[in-house]
């Protein structure tokens, strides 16, 4: 199982204890502006469920995200596996949902960038995306700071027709270029 720490953050395996929290930023209307809904304790848990299993199964994926002074939970970040149905070739995908509390601090774009790391030198993977509402322009900031490049828009399958947050964008980042990045 894949751990890791930045100068601030501890990405590390879920506990009991981080479902609690959880399902309070899930709870968050302005944490979950860009999804269709916000999620109660059961739909929480079964998301959590969801993300250890992929965990466990991978070694990798959606990892916890607490500040290492204070060891406190503030939401997840990391890699997981897009649903088939969306319109573009499988693959992995960087996300994050952290509590409101912590925006504006740059934890996603630290936490996200060690992510990319393990995804491109320790996974070999050639290609890591990351998609969203074309209107989260908090999260499309994220991306643009990794040195993702925005690739296509499409409607998303799973939100319906005339919903405001159908239409997504996708970013892209391959190995050669985060070796760039890195490099330079």
């Amino acid at each position: 199982m894949i751990e890791f720490e930045t100068e601030r953050l501890r990405l590390r395996q879920w506990r009991t204890a981080d479902r609690q929290p959880f399902a309070a930023l899930n709870a968050d209307p302005e944490v979950m502006e860009y999804f269709p809904k916000v999620l109660d304790r059961t739909e929480s848990d079964t998301l959590a469920d969801r993300i250890e299993s992929h965990i466990s199964k991978n070694g990798w994926g959606l990892w916890a995200a607490e500040l290492r002074t204070a060891q406190e939970f503030i939401g997840y970040v990391g890699l997981s596996s897009p649903r088939p149905e969306l319109p573009f070739p499988p693959g992995v995908e960087i996300g994050w949902r952290l509590s409101k509390r912590y925006w504006g601090h740059g934890f996603a774009t630290e936490a996200a960038q060690i992510a990319l790391r393990v995804g491109f030198e320790s996974l070999e993977l050639p290609e890591i995306v990351s998609f969203t509402s074309v209107s989260n322009l908090r999260s499309r900031a994220v991306m643009e700071r990794l040195g993702m490049t925005e690739s296509e828009e499409f409607d998303h399958p799973n939100i319906s027709p005339g919903n405001s947050l159908r239409r997504h964008c996708l970013y892209r980042l391959t190995g050669q270029e985060w070796m760039r990045i890195v490099q330079a």
